[in-house]
């Protein structure tokens, strides 16, 4: 668990350096592509290809194409319809996701998902009760992309590590991860990229190369080597200490007109759609003498 608190501090800067820096100015899907290709090369050093059976690196791949590839397609497109504490707050939604993921893989059923969902949905309208548009709208479901593709990637590399070989080094293939990202990010951008909305000044180009050195690299490394070492509920629950610590982050820093009561008395409803979704699993568990 202290590894996924490190990790959330370091990704705190994150969210603010895309929203200001990079949204809007520079490709996202150059953005992405920058990202996972330094992440990559950070990893492939330690690539042992012998160590590893094809088949555990095909799934190592598509762990690290949803969890990286597809959610920062969904991620870098939300900022240009939301601020940077909304992007935040929407992505509450990814715990209840977890836990209905890993419900479907091992054949069980979340009841309270529907009720935590639509409550999450009510706290993420009333954050902008007065402004809800067609944009606010497609960015709020962006989110959620985003937020399915980050759930299913973790749950996913959990499973593998856990199931597969729990005896490997982890260094040691999650280059698989990255070359997964890589092999959906590269077609993306050559489809859908702005090859002339490049980084324009140096500052752009120091925050794309930190991002994905440190936040990418590094960061994702030890946010899944963490995941693989604490129970799904506790993953669940570290998905959100970013959010507090984001915005907190950007407020003090980058945002300080934001509406500070708005904001909290959306997250309230969206937490209690946290807390109900925890109840729920917690007395399913139970009734079927489950530890998670």
């Amino acid at each position: 668990m202290l590894i996924l608190v490190a990790v959330t501090f370091l990704w705190a800067f994150s969210f603010s350096l895309i929203g200001v820096y990079l949204a809007g100015q520079v490709d996202a899907w150059f953005s992405v592509l920058m990202r996972v290709s330094l992440a990559t090369l950070v990893f492939l050093p330690f690539l042992k290809l012998r160590q590893i059976e094809l088949k555990i690196a095909l799934k190592l791949m598509v762990c690290g194409a949803f969890q990286l590839g597809i959610m920062y397609g969904f991620y870098y497109q939300s900022f240009l319809y939301l601020s940077v504490p909304e992007v935040l707050l929407f992505t509450v939604m990814t715990p209840i996701y977890i836990t209905l993921l890993n419900d479907l893989l091992d054949r069980r059923l979340n009841i309270g998902f529907i009720i935590s969902a639509l409550l999450a949905v009510v706290g993420a309208i009333s954050i902008r009760y007065q402004g809800i548009d067609e944009g606010f709208v497609k960015g709020f479901l962006i989110v959620q992309g985003a937020n399915i593709c980050f759930a299913a990637g973790q749950v996913g590399y959990k499973r593998v590590i856990a199931k597969e070989r729990p005896d490997l080094p982890q260094r040691t293939v999650f280059g698989w991860f990255f070359i997964g990202a890589l092999a959906v990010v590269i077609p993306c951008y050559l489809a859908l990229g702005n090859p002339e909305k490049l980084p324009s000044t140096n500052f752009q180009w120091v925050v794309l190369t930190y991002l994905g050195i440190v936040a990418s690299g590094l960061g994702y490394f030890a946010w899944n080597k963490g995941a693989t070492l604490v129970n799904v509920g506790a993953l669940a629950v570290a998905n959100n200490l970013l959010i507090p610590a984001g915005i907190l982050v950007n407020v003090i820093f980058w945002n300080r007109d934001a509406d500070i009561l708005r904001l909290g008395m959306g997250a309230s409803i969206i937490l209690l759609a946290l807390v109900i979704n925890d109840k729920f699993n917690q007395t399913t568990d139970k009734a079927r003498g489950v530890t998670t």
